[in-house]
């Protein structure tokens, strides 16, 4: 019995359609990843061109640091560290009682260079009066001289009469020498009514010199605007600020950090005592490199992430600033770029981006965390 061959199963349609099937399955793999590189294409046209991202960005935010502007021993402190503040209230009180005695000696002062004052304007008062009495005191010397020179003028007339008489005997000798001693005292009279008029014109010029001394003090001026008083009322007025300032207080809201005080420690003015960084106000410098800065401009939208909440929470800015250099540019030991061995290295420009404050009331950030941060270079 002879064998017979086998017979293949697989006929000669089926050996040509298989090619056809697989050449129809590239096509439509092809054609699937040309749709899928046509649509990422078209995402990232409408969704990614134009945009520039670094995740080296970091929240800053303008610290106030809290100083203590008197010396003095801390009475109280109403904070710890990590506390949130709000601006004005009180962190720390110092004791007070060096100022409340320094405030009763000013108050003193005060009242002292108003009583000075007021005695300056008394005697400004009281040499007035002396000149006019003065200048009374003159007219009536010169009315009494007056008096002198009309009894000299009689006793000269009647001596003149008797002496022409005394040849004829008609006037006996003593009436003639009553004539000449009524005439030598009148003169007397009139040059002791000449010295009045002299010695009350000098008491008046020194009366005069007297009033200008007085009025010199208090010329142009009221109890308000003298000197003494206004020195006086500056230093009032700087120790009722010294006391004021013993309680200090909270110039911005915030978070305390930092904190340096305790309770009993002696800390002079001037001295830091903790700081208080405002994280509503928080900002992020984004550290771009030199070659993406090509479309970079202020204004433009920017989208954040901060590692600390993740990727569901995303930050809305904008572009505020970009830094006049960089960071190498400032650091303590600039790079020698001037050197045989010099490698290019690309550096990097700090930008200034200004977050929303919705956001940030909502999710509040801390001055250091990470940001990623990513500018849409075709906004404004």
């Amino acid at each position: 019995m002879t064998d017979t061959p086998a017979v293949d199963s697989e006929t000669p349609a089926a050996a040509e359609g298989r090619p056809a099937t697989r050449r129809k399955a590239l096509r439509i793999l092809a054609l699937v990843v040309v749709t899928i590189a046509a649509l990422w294409g078209i995402w990232y046209f409408l969704t990614q061109a134009g945009r520039v991202s670094t995740d080296n960005a970091y929240v800053g935010a303008d610290s106030a640091a809290v100083t203590a502007l008197v010396s003095g021993p801390v009475k109280e402190v109403r904070v710890s560290g990590t506390q949130a503040v709000k601006k004005g209230d009180v962190l720390v009180i110092l004791d007070d009682a060096d100022q409340r005695i320094a405030l009763a000696d000013a108050e003193a002062a005060l009242r002292q260079a108003r009583q000075r004052y007021g005695q300056a304007s008394a005697n400004a008062d009281a040499a007035r009066a002396r000149v006019s009495a003065r200048g009374a005191d003159i007219a009536q010397a010169r009315a009494r001289l007056r008096d002198a020179d009309a009894a000299v003028a009689k006793a000269r007339a009647e001596l003149a009469r008797r002496e022409g008489l005394a040849g004829t005997g008609a006037v006996s000798g003593e009436e003639l020498t009553a004539a000449r001693t009524a005439f030598a005292s009148a003169s007397a009279a009139r040059d002791l009514a000449a010295a009045a008029i002299a010695s009350a014109e000098a008491t008046r010029g020194s009366a005069s010199g007297d009033l200008g001394a007085a009025e010199a003090v208090v010329r142009g001026t009221t109890i308000e605007t003298a000197p003494d008083v206004a020195a006086a009322q500056a230093r009032l007025e700087k120790a009722q600020l010294d006391l004021e300032r013993t309680i200090i207080r909270a110039p911005v809201a915030g978070i305390v950090t930092n904190r340096q005080v305790q309770v009993g420690q002696r800390i002079a003015a001037g001295a830091p005592i903790m700081v208080i960084v405002p994280i509503a106000t928080a900002y992020v410098d984004a550290n771009y490199k030199e070659s993406q800065f090509r479309k970079i401009r202020i204004g433009q939208p920017v989208e954040l992430i901060s590692d600390y909440y993740g990727g569901d929470v995303v930050y809305h800015g904008k572009v505020i600033g970009i830094a006049g250099g960089t960071g190498a540019a400032f650091s303590l030991i600039p790079a020698q770029n001037a050197t045989g061995n010099w490698v290019k290295v690309v550096q990097r420009l700090p930008v200034r981006i200004a977050l929303d404050p919705k956001e940030l009331q909502a999710h509040p950030l801390r001055v250091g965390l990470s940001m990623e941060a990513t500018i849409d270079t075709r906004g404004k």
